[in-house]
């Protein structure tokens, strides 16, 4: 029997840690009118407030997009909603004027595990939306997020150097999601073969937006060499889920 990949034509997912970037430029100007005591105040209590933070980063930023970037993953969106606040009231926070943000959520597609598992749903026959259909996709969904726990909930890699940045899928002349779900699975695998030679060089970690914020998905890398960002990134250009597929927001 063949497999019938029309009740997945959304390959499955799983979400993990809700992800914060948010990013300020910081006004000198005002910070240095208050004097140097003051400063070192604003500064003690804003290391004090980071330090007790588990799960947030701080990086400075290159450019013109701001001066500081800070990243929080949280295990709700309710604890990442108040990593904000804390943020915000801070002393230090006066000093912060924000120049963009990002939300989104830590995001596994299981392209492979989906095609394997309508193979097996139209074998044993079973009616998209009945019980046990339901029953399976939920079997096996929870069996992969158990398998992959820590890549749902990772840790911030301790790297010096951090990118950040969103992207989309093509929906005009090369259309993404018109593609059948197996050619999306070939490309996307293709497509992770080029990462994973840079395992131990870079860290990578995919979000998901949609809905969230403006665009579909986040990658953060994490190097100790910030090169290494710029020949991972233009390697994977000359793939075709990238060449043809791929559009790129900024990059932080």
């Amino acid at each position: 029997m063949s497999t019938d990949l029309a009740p997945f034509a959304a390959p499955l997912t799983l979400e993990g840690s809700p992800i914060l970037h948010q990013m300020f430029s910081i006004n000198w100007k005002a910070l240095r009118q208050v004097g140097a005591d003051a400063q070192r105040d604003l500064a003690h209590e804003a290391a004090a407030a980071f330090g007790e933070m588990k799960g947030t980063a701080l990086f400075a930023m290159l450019g013109h997009k701001g001066d500081l970037q800070i990243v929080h993953f949280r295990e709700t969106f309710d604890q990442l909603h108040q990593a904000e606040l804390n943020v915000a009231r801070l002393g230090l926070s006066q000093f912060l004027e924000p120049t963009t943000s990002y939300v989104s959520v830590v995001e596994l597609g299981l392209y492979d595990s989906t095609i394997r598992l309508a193979g097996s749903l139209a074998q044993k026959e079973l009616t998209p939306g009945s019980p046990e259909w339901e029953a399976e996709v939920s079997g096996t969904l929870e069996q992969q997020r158990k398998s992959m726990h820590p890549r749902l909930w990772p840790e911030i890699p301790r790297r010096r150097y951090h990118c950040f940045y969103p992207m989309d899928k093509k929906r005009a002349e090369a259309n993404w999601y018109s593609l059948p779900m197996s050619q999306r699975g070939k490309l996307m695998r293709e497509h992770g073969m080029i990462g994973r030679k840079y395992a131990g060089a870079v860290t990578q970690i995919i979000s998901g937006s949609i809905g969230f914020d403006n665009w579909e998905w986040g990658v953060d890398l994490f190097a100790d060499d910030p090169v290494v960002f710029k020949r991972l990134i233009y390697e994977m250009r000359f793939d075709e889920a990238s060449a043809l597929y791929a559009v790129f927001g900024p990059f932080y």
